[in-house]
């Protein structure tokens, strides 16, 4: 605990030491381009429904191009998955519908954004350290997501949008008493897991915070900035008659989907699973013990879209 205790408060005293100017955001703009896991992905969405870009897209009369995909990290050289990750296939994709005209995508009247670090961080990869490749740490996931902003760059986009890792340890997954889901059925202390991956969130998190706009001064005429996804999470988790507006009552803790599964069963079958139905769902912040419900992800495409339209949102603050 005395590790963990110094590495939050270093980090904490570092953001002192480093100040974030204010900058004029982005105007207007009418194409999103969005990447990411599986909080992002709109053909496989995490919640079940209809994710947040698909909203978002819908409430500011934006064009949407999506390359988020489920189950992605950042990169495999540091924590490989047998999934799309950002730069050895979502970018490439990206970069190869432009080239041959599939998208249109003006520079100064599109978004760009991030939603990446859930599975960088999670079970199998630097959680467990099962699937790490050259010894990574979340400074080098931290380091990659950064960069995924100069890589566009090059190719000529100009507005960025990084949104940073919500408050994962309060998940389902993570919870002191989590029990086995589909998602993990191996024995495991769950009160180190709920500890560690807060340490690695808070870190990543201010990592992320540090790097940019050391990055948004070199980018001359980009506009570089950070949606506070762990800040609004809070929020949604704190005050949930604020934002949630189901017809039971309000749930921050269990999701609309859970599935409980004895230790190494095979999750190829349904477990025991429970599933809340109809309005009810908006009474809840997860939709399984990993991902935000719909109605959290409404949540989200609300406040990306007054990034959108130019008005701005509380929870972006923005570099240059």
């Amino acid at each position: 605990m005395c590790c963990q205790y110094w590495t939050r408060s270093l980090l904490a005293f570092i953001a002192v030491l480093v100040p974030i100017t204010s900058a004029k955001r982005p105007g207007r703009l009418n194409t999103l381009v969005t990447f990411g896991d599986s909080y992002t992905d709109v053909i496989l969405a995490g919640d079940n429904g209809t994710s947040w870009p698909i909203y978002a897209a819908s409430y500011a009369d934006a064009k949407l191009f999506s390359f988020a995909r489920a189950g992605a990290t950042c990169s495999q050289d540091l924590t490989p998955r047998q999934f799309p990750a950002v730069f050895q296939s979502q970018i490439p994709a990206y970069l190869a519908d432009v080239a041959n005209g599939t998208i249109r995508v003006p520079p100064q009247d599109t978004l760009y954004t991030l939603w990446i670090g859930t599975n960088d961080v999670g079970p199998n990869t630097l959680l467990t350290g099962f699937e790490v490749v050259n010894n990574a740490t979340i400074v080098d996931t931290t380091e990659c997501a950064v960069s995924w902003i100069s890589t566009l760059y090059n190719s000529g986009a100009r507005n960025f949008l990084i949104q940073n890792m919500i408050p994962l340890e309060r998940l389902p997954i993570y919870a002191p008493n989590a029990y086995f889901t589909k998602y993990w059925t191996t024995s495991r202390n769950a009160t180190e897991w709920h500890l560690f991956v807060s340490e690695l969130v808070a870190a990543g998190n201010a990592l992320s915070k540090l790097m940019l706009p050391n990055l948004a001064a070199r980018l001359a005429g980009a506009h570089v900035g950070l949606f506070d996804s762990h800040g609004l999470f809070t929020d949604i988790l704190d005050h949930p008659q604020n934002f949630l507006n189901g017809t039971a009552p309000f749930n921050t803790t269990a999701p609309i989907f859970a599935c409980m599964f004895r230790e190494n069963e095979s999750t190829s079958d349904p477990g025991n699973c429970t599933v809340i139905e109809g309005t009810d769902r908006d009474s809840y912040v997860w939709y399984d013990e990993l991902h935000p419900s719909e109605q959290s992800d409404r949540i989200v495409a609300r406040e990306i879209a007054k990034v959108l339209n130019g008005t701005g949102s509380k929870y972006a603050t923005w570099f240059s």
